[in-house]
């Protein structure tokens, strides 16, 4: 399974393309003017900490000198992890020249409807 997903916002949308290894998935996330690999994170699904009957997840995520797309690459990866039980690779590198506060909060907003739109994905391509 392969394929490639996109926000469609009025601002600061992301894409990923997202490929499944044997049972665990690779996520590259990217967006703004200049693409990149600014973080990786790895997870691993475990039993919640808080109620052992829920499914959670733990990343271990390696930032690029100078960059902060850490916060995405690593919820991204919880996310997807724990809801899917496997292992999870993602990859982010987002840039915009300038972007302020809001900006930020835009494209933190994009990324988890990003994951959620690779959930539903993933759920549709599964069931066929």
């Amino acid at each position: 399974m392969e394929f490639r997903v996109k926000t469609d916002k009025e601002a600061y949308n992301l894409e990923a393309f997202v490929k499944k290894i044997g049972q665990d998935l690779l996520v590259a996330i990217w967006g703004g003017i200049r693409p990149h690999i600014g973080a990786v994170a790895v997870a691993q699904p475990r039993p919640s900490l808080k109620d052992q009957s829920l499914q959670s997840a733990t990343a271990s995520v390696f930032c690029c000198l100078g960059h902060k797309d850490d916060i995405v690459a690593k919820e991204a990866a919880e996310k997807i992890s724990s809801v899917l039980n496997i292992n999870v690779t993602v990859t982010a590198g987002i840039h915009w020249d300038d972007i302020d506060e809001e900006g930020i909060k835009a494209a933190i907003t994009n990324s988890r409807q990003l994951v959620t739109m690779i959930l539903e994905e993933i759920t549709t391509q599964e069931s066929k």
